[in-house]
């Protein structure tokens, strides 16, 4: 055996050993996308979207944070932008709205909200005041305040309109936490109210980083939106 092959060897087993000792604390940081989730067979999952994504203008929004909805309403000014500067028709862009990480409650229907308190728990504020809300501000429109044509940007408009709208499923795990302690249910049932929550629409991929890399797979341009 020869020095070097002895010293990897040995340097292997001492870290090895040092892995074993460490405190969970130390993993703490480790990404939502790795952590243990329920995942569905792959049949179950709806990838019916990528076939959309056949136009020439596609861009995939990757929402990390919820802040005050800026992902989703990045995704309506670039879609209106190239409508009113390149004059396309609306069926020639296709934005893919990725909701990940904290930004999962942003599809979620203001009824969770209301009754799980997303606003202070995620600190979101709202994108006309700028101050702490319990109002999705991905769904503010006209009866909201919101004047035209902005209030075009929320999602349920967009989705409407022709946008594809995608949520981790590994962050969604959050969501059905917070209703079976809530609610003293068991898991089954939380996950069961909390998709009923999602806002219609909104698909459910197996993680925000498998939709993200998909759609850029299938064309679309990359943009960090929150």
């Amino acid at each position: 055996m020869t020095t070097n092959r002895r010293s990897f060897l040995s340097s292997a087993a001492v870290n090895a050993a040092a892995l074993a000792v460490m405190p969970a604390a130390a993993f703490a940081a480790i990404p939502r996308e790795f952590a243990t989730s329920s995942y569905s067979p792959s049949d179950a999952w709806d990838l019916s979207w990528i076939s959309k994504l056949n136009t020439k203008h596609r861009a995939v929004f990757d929402c990390a944070e919820p802040e005050s909805g800026n992902g989703v309403w990045r995704a309506w000014a670039w879609t209106r932008q190239n409508i009113e500067v390149l004059k396309l028709a609306p069926s020639e862009i296709v934005p893919v709205i990725v909701l990940r990480h904290d930004a999962i409650v942003l599809a979620m229907q203001q009824a969770y909200w209301d009754k799980y308190g997303a606003g202070a728990k995620k600190k979101v504020t709202d994108p006309m005041t700028n101050k702490p809300t319990n109002k999705n501000p991905a769904l503010l429109d006209e009866k909201d305040g919101v004047v035209a044509p902005y209030n075009m940007a929320a999602l349920h408009k967009q989705i409407a309109a022709g946008a594809v709208a995608l949520a981790c499923n590994v962050a969604f795990q959050e969501c059905i936490e917070t209703v079976k302690q809530k609610d003293g249910v068991s898991e089954g049932e939380a996950r069961k109210r909390a998709t009923s929550y999602l806002v219609p629409g909104v698909i459910l991929q197996p993680s925000g980083v498998f939709a993200a890399i998909h759609a850029q797979e299938a064309g679309a341009m990359y943009i960090r939106a929150s």
